[in-house]
């Protein structure tokens, strides 16, 4: 995983709440078994029509949102089934921050394991962005080292972040990397087993 420490990028604002894993990355599509390819299917029900054709009325097909990697979304995002492909898919098309008043707590933690940033904000907090997105180029930093949120336009937010999660992020690791981090701890240990 490539390590996030401030990290800008172009906003792109999903004003729904409850958005469940399913419609983040459709059951039809969980074939594979890398990490890789998932990007293409994000939000298919919502991005195509039946006859796979991008749909108009969907905002993330407009080129305003071309090359987003901030998503801001409602309240309990991440929600329904654990699978890790949600992550998967998000971070494939382009998202390394995401941001939302609540999360699925699997989604959540799933998003730390596989180098997304997922921010709480307020309520309100999220609707401000929500509302600036809506204008063409606009940007987020994300500041993990900080842990703040700000623009240009003289918004600012804190966020909180556990520090096992937080740690995980600014060094890029993942779960098999943090157990490597002891490995002279573990090699001294079976070196004195009988």
């Amino acid at each position: 995983m490539e390590p996030i420490r401030k990290h800008e990028g172009l906003v792109f604002p999903l004003n729904r709440s409850n958005v469940d894993t399913d419609q983040i990355i459709p059951k039809q599509f969980l074939k594979r078994i890398e990490r890789q390819g998932f990007g293409q299917f994000l939000f298919y029900n919502w991005r195509f029509d039946d006859n796979d054709q991008p749909r108009n009325d969907f905002s993330m097909n407009k080129e305003q949102y071309q090359g987003a990697t901030v998503l801001v979304a409602g309240e309990n995002f991440g929600c329904g089934s654990s699978r890790e492909h949600a992550p998967w898919a998000l971070q494939d098309y382009g998202f390394l921050v995401i941001i939302a008043p609540s999360f699925a707590d699997i989604f959540y933690n799933n998003c730390s394991k596989n180098g997304i940033l997922p921010i709480k904000l307020e309520e309100d907090e999220v609707q401000q962005l929500m509302a600036k997105a809506e204008n063409p180029g606009y940007r987020l930093t994300a500041d993990l080292e900080e842990q703040k949120v700000y623009d240009s336009e003289g918004f600012e937010a804190s966020f909180d972040i556990t520090p096992y999660m937080r740690e995980m992020l600014l060094n890029g690791w993942d779960e098999i990397s943090v157990t490597l981090t002891l490995d002279e701890k573990i090699a001294d240990f079976e070196a004195s087993r009988s």
